[in-house]
């Protein structure tokens, strides 16, 4: 159970202390973090709790409906509100880049909770494909939130628009992975290029959060002269 637990926890741990080292200004108190890490893992039992009652009650008329766009949404709505709840206003929330090591810390505490049940569910046979896709897609659509979500807290330029693009931009991003994964027979045709394009995406993001974030201190110090 160890072992298991082990490697359950590694691709989440790894990616977030990639995108961690990223930063290279102050450094973000790690238990304001770990505390929205937790959000996100708490946040999963609910989540998997909605889909199995609808599931059971045959709510939705296709597999499309029920496993790309009620899953998508749910996941990334809640995702989405627990850091516009929870972290918006936190005290710690203090700069552009911040909102992507938040996002990402709900992001893969959620990823990494499914994570463990799964590989309980099914063993670790299937641990390295879970690393290389939900895990690393979860913290890439957290990557992307937060990027919207920490412009739009330093932002003072329609800062409402920014955080609905927060919403809808990781939604958009999860139903076309989603949909690759319905695509029977033929989905790794799909998905090779779309992780290389969602890789490529999050950090374009993360670089220019990182050049936003060095001219906020920037512009911090000077006003403090």
């Amino acid at each position: 159970m160890l072992i298991l637990l082990s490697v359950a926890i590694a691709p989440g741990l790894a990616l977030f202390s990639y995108f961690y080292l990223r930063k290279q200004i102050a450094r973000e108190p790690s238990k304001t973090l770990f505390h929205a890490f937790l959000y996100g893992a708490i946040l999963t039992f609910p989540i998997l709790f909605l889909q199995y009652v609808f599931e059971e009650e045959g709510t939705f008329s296709s597999a499309f409906v029920q496993n790309v766009l009620f899953t998508s949404s749910l996941e990334e709505f809640f995702k989405w509100l627990i850091l516009i709840v929870a972290i918006y206003k936190h005290v710690n929330f203090e700069d552009p880049y911040d909102g992507i090591l938040y996002g990402v810390s709900v992001s893969l505490g959620f990823a990494t909770v499914e994570n463990i049940l799964y590989l309980v569910t099914f063993g670790v046979d299937t641990a390295f494909i879970r690393a290389l896709l939900p895990v690393s897609s979860h913290a890439l659509f957290g990557v992307v939130m937060g990027y919207y979500i920490g412009k739009a807290k330093f932002s003072t330029f329609q800062p409402q628009q920014l955080l609905l693009i927060a919403l809808l931009a990781p939604l958009l991003l999860h139903m076309i992975y989603n949909t690759i994964l319905s695509s029977q027979g033929v989905w790794l045709y799909f998905m090779v290029p779309f992780m290389l394009f969602l890789w490529w995406f999050g950090l374009k993001k993360v670089k220019r959060a990182h050049l936003v974030t060095l001219h906020f201190h920037r512009k911090e110090t000077e006003s403090n002269i």
